[in-house]
């Protein structure tokens, strides 16, 4: 037991917080599950039987005055986010938001604003359905770019491709047009948000937004491209599809100079998540070889490829650690994984993507 516990009220009880935050919370020592904020339960889906010893409520507006809860933890809908972290926020609450963190930079101008109004912690889940910056790939990658392997990166591409033509089986806030719906907030986030730490703010963006599949009703925009124009003339690209009838979906592919890095297939934390495994288990967020990357490098007047293994997981680079930072940030000892002013910045690129889509033009940012 860790000599100091803090206790986290969730509000939502999907497959957000019971799959990709509850396991995180409960790995945690320095954190207690104590309450959930759950509207309709059913016998099939109780967050209290599932979690015998909790306090169970049916209002986010009862939680947030509970007095015992130290951090607040929105796992809703993104169109109800920033009403909900204001919420808790003006209750004196710390707070982590699920991705993407609010539609609009103006909402998330306020929520900071109110964060230091009232003294409290205000970060962003830039996440689910994980953490990408925590993805062991990603950080391979990151590591073959800091120690320029790959020499000065000219193109830089990221997917988070899929083969799904049709709507079946699809949430239904996943089916129609709100604030801050569609591939380029769901999935988009999480890839900008990659490439905004490895390199920075890009100089001009050029968006479309759309869909991909032949029956849209509801008008939902499944997917995504998105292009980042540097100034030293580095283009890097954004790509979320939901039509990609490939064996293998290509997750990275970056080329520069010195070399080039290719990688299938996803990071196998969330599926791993999914099936119920917790960081400190065997094999937790370890990649197979057959799923490792490739790298390219010159090497006189030949190009050789090479498989190049993933990084080995640890406790500062699974999931888990953005758990560990936001306790060491409560505590004073340290800064959050994600802070609520990067996410901002993320959401003013997607709002420049998707007026870009519209507009038919490249903006500058």
């Amino acid at each position: 037991m860790a000599d100091k516990q803090y206790n986290i009220g969730i509000i939502g009880y999907g497959a957000a917080a019971k799959v990709f935050h509850i396991p995180l919370i409960e790995v945690t020592p320095e954190l207690n599950l104590y309450a959930i904020v759950q509207r309709n339960p059913t016998s099939e889906n109780d967050a209290w039987k599932a979690h015998p010893g909790i306090k169970s409520y049916r209002a986010a507006e009862e939680m947030v005055k509970d007095d015992l809860v130290d951090i607040v933890i929105i796992t809703t809908t993104p169109a109800t986010h920033f009403e909900l972290a204001s919420l808790a926020l003006e209750n004196r609450k710390h707070v982590l938001v699920e991705k993407p963190f609010v539609p609009t930079t103006q909402e998330a101008d306020q929520l900071i604003a109110l964060a230091k109004k009232h003294d409290r912690l205000l970060t962003v889940y830039q996440t689910q359905p994980t953490d990408r910056r925590y993805d062991t790939d990603f950080l391979t990658l990151q590591s073959l770019i800091k120690s320029n392997t790959l020499g000065r990166i000219v193109e830089f591409e990221s997917h988070i491709d899929r083969y799904k033509p049709t709507f079946a089986n699809a949430k239904p806030w996943k089916i129609i047009r709100q604030p801050g719906g569609g591939a380029i907030y769901d999935i988009g986030a999480h890839i900008i948000d990659q490439i905004v730490l490895l390199f920075g703010l890009p100089q001009r963006i050029t968006g479309f937004t759309g869909s991909q599949r032949a029956e849209n009703a509801g008008g939902y925009d499944d997917s995504c491209t998105v292009l980042m124009h540097y100034t030293d003339g580095m283009v890097a690209t954004v790509k979320v599809a939901v039509v990609s009838p490939e064996e293998k979906q290509l997750r990275f592919w970056v080329r520069g100079e010195g070399g080039s890095y290719k990688k299938y297939h996803e990071d196998p934390q969330e599926a791993h998540l999914t099936a119920g495994k917790r960081p400190g288990d065997p094999g937790f967020g370890i990649e197979t070889e057959d799923h490792y990357g490739t790298l390219t490098i010159p090497v006189e007047s030949t190009i050789k490829s090479e498989r190049h293994p993933t990084l080995q997981p640890t406790d500062d680079t699974t999931y888990k650690a953005i758990y560990t930072q936001l306790v060491a940030a409560v505590a004073g000892k340290g800064d959050v994984a994600v802070k609520a002013e990067e996410a901002r910045e993320v959401i003013r690129l997607i709002e420049l993507a998707r007026r870009s889509s519209a507009e038919g033009r490249t903006l500058h940012v």
